[in-house]
């Protein structure tokens, strides 16, 4: 075993992994037979040609004399394949056979999660090298390996490039694909596709099978309803508890060379019996992925079975710089869109939507008869795919400046609170009238209750600036009232901000998985969350009012243009306070601002 490149995290190749010397000696093997059998068949057609009766192809005489007795045949035939097809195919596994030429992807295309592409590496030499590992090591052989992470993250993706660098057969199926509308029949092929692999292991040293969306059949047995569905899921997942198992199973062949020789022992003494053979244990690896792997039956997760869990996570600003670097190196683009500035935009995007946010970048380009993506492109494509695609409504003057009013609150607010506001637009996007984009200006992965009080008074602005405005706010701020909400839920039922450190979240109730009725079902805790709203209306109301020259510069650039963009807003915000500091309180500068566009602005 080449121990070097094991502990460098490097795959495996050549004459020194142990599934390609068994495939070696079953290829000889096979030629061997092979030439047995062609030999016994040229001896037979010599001996029938010495003796002057050669084999003559050709319908046979006594069908020839007779039309009808052929017309009969066919239509027998026909029906008969027709009948005995469906019963043929049932139950057959629905699996796709990959070879290593396949499949385009390589371990060299999986960039980015360096760990999580060593530990696949690492399961690949294991089962590459299973036997040396088992004969010379005395470990036991790694079964299954589940791939668990959100959508997107690159499961099927490194399965791929598995495929591709094993060099042993991978059998690709989907979980839904082994569900049948006939009883039984999910578990038969179920039991054919593990029939496959161990019969593509012998063959070729060693096989991979790959299960998608595995949860689709190996959900928990318990607290489901009664019935014969709960029959059917049961016996599903017992049926893959077995298959697990089944790898030192003896084949058809041996069961029947046992039962001759038991049955030949039968007439022999004790020291004469003949030994029973001993199966092979096959080389088999499966690989399941999911994104519910909390759903899945802890018996599939015991070792024996699926022993090791490998996390599929959203990518990190290190990990996002070296998949824009990758896909960018595709793709045309001014020398302005480089890796770092795709890894800021990001935050918390899966490589398929990076992936996707820079085609769409690409087709904006393309509208514009550029065949190069600019940063605006790419800005524009950031809206299209997570917010729609923008459509002029042919507003009511009133109503355009109510929007403006409304969504300047959000941008003055965002601003005062250190949020990295991206754009501001009054143009409709999927269904929101108009919209303020914002986010962290640096990637963090924990939150503070200030982070919190902070989006709340965010997402109250808008009401806070159509109520000083107009005096009663629009239908408008539902969506807004609604997010606020959920953040004060978060900050009292899970995050212990309320009456107490207690979780609701882990409270066993009907309402299991929703927070926000968990928390306006307890009455302290209502409270608790209607303080922090009634706190983030005070904050936002206060702001909107002390900055309201700022406020009312960013309705008139959104009411003139449409869409703002982070940086002018920005220098709007700048001509009225300090927002230099990251946190802290906001001050106001004694300056004399002007406008987006040039004029002098009367402050209050």
């Amino acid at each position: 075993m080449d121990m070097a490149r094991l502990s460098n995290g490097e795959m495996l190749t050549g004459g020194d992994i142990d599934a390609n010397t068994h495939r070696e000696q079953t290829r000889q093997r096979r030629l061997r037979k092979t030439f047995v059998y062609l030999s016994l068949l040229f001896a037979f057609l010599a001996y029938r040609l010495y003796n002057d009766n050669p084999i003559r192809p050709g319908v046979p005489g006594w069908v020839k004399g007779n039309p009808e007795i052929a017309i009969a045949l066919v239509l027998i035939l026909f029906l008969g394949t027709i009948i005995f097809i469906p019963f043929l195919t049932a139950g057959r596994s629905p699996h796709t056979l990959l070879r290593s030429s396949d499949s385009k992807i390589r371990l060299d295309d999986v960039v980015g999660a360096e760990q999580t592409k060593r530990e696949a590496i690492d399961s690949m030499n294991l089962f590459l090298m299973s036997t040396t590992f088992r004969r010379e090591m005395g470990g036991t052989a790694r079964r299954g390996v589940l791939f668990e992470g959100p959508p997107g993250t690159g499961k099927t993706y490194l399965a791929k490039a598995m495929a591709a660098e094993a060099g042993v057969p991978f059998l690709f199926v989907s979980a839904s694909e082994f569900q049948s509308m006939y009883y039984g029949q999910t578990n038969k092929k179920i039991r054919s596709f593990f029939k496959a692999l161990r019969k593509a292991a012998r063959e070729e040293g060693g096989a991979i099978g790959y299960i998608e969306e595995f949860d689709a059949i190996g959900g928990a047995r318990s607290g489901m309803n009664t019935g014969s569905m709960r029959e059917g899921i049961v016996g599903v997942v017992n049926e893959l508890l077995v298959q697990m198992q089944s790898f030192d199973l003896p084949t058809g062949t041996e069961k029947l060379r046992a039962n001759f020789i038991d049955w030949f022992n039968k007439f022999l003494p004790a020291h004469r019996k003949r030994r029973r053979p001993v199966h092979a244990e096959e080389n088999v690896l499966i690989v399941a992925a999911t994104n519910r792997a909390a759903d899945l039956d802890p018996a599939l997760l015991r070792p024996g079975r699926f022993d090791r869990v490998i996390g599929f996570a959203l990518p990190p600003k290190v990990d996002r710089h070296a998949i824009a670097d990758y896909y960018l190196a595709r793709k045309n683009h001014v020398a302005e869109v480089t890796p770092e500035l795709i890894a800021d935009l990001t935050a918390g995007y899966t490589p398929v939507r990076i992936e996707k946010l820079l085609d769409e970048a690409l087709i904006i380009a393309l509208r514009y008869s550029r065949t190069s993506m600019q940063i605006s492109d790419v800005l524009e494509a950031q809206l299209v795919t997570e917010v729609g695609v923008a459509q002029e409504m042919g507003y009511h003057p009133d109503e355009r400046r109510r929007i403006a009013i409304h969504e300047a609150g959000h941008a003055l607010t965002a601003v005062l609170t250190r949020r990295d506001v991206k754009v501001a637009s009054i143009l409709r996007r999927s269904s929101a009238l108009g919209l303020v984009a914002h986010g962290d200006p640096e990637e963090r992965f924990l939150k503070t209750p200030t982070d919190a009080r902070d989006l709340i008074a965010v997402a109250l602005a808008g009401r806070a600036a159509e109520q000083q405005e107009y005096g009663e706010a629009s239908s408008g701020i539902s969506s807004d009232l609604a997010a606020a909400t959920n953040v004060a839920c978060q900050l009292v039922g899970q995050l212990g901000n309320g009456p107490g450190l207690l979780s609701l979240e882990a409270a066993a109730m009907p309402v299991a998985g929703n927070l926000v009725a968990k928390v306006l079902a307890d009455e302290s805790s209502r409270e608790a969350a209607e303080a922090l709203m009634a706190e983030g209306a005070a904050r936002a109301t206060a702001m909107v009012r002390d900055h309201r020259a700022a406020l009312l510069e960013i309705a008139d650039g959104l009411c003139e243009f449409d869409e703002l963009e982070g940086d002018e807003i920005n220098r709007i915000v700048e001509g009225y306070a300090n927002i230099s500091e990251r946190r802290g309180p906001v001050r106001k500068t004694p300056v004399t601002p002007t406008d987006a566009f040039g004029r002098l602005v009367q402050t209050d």
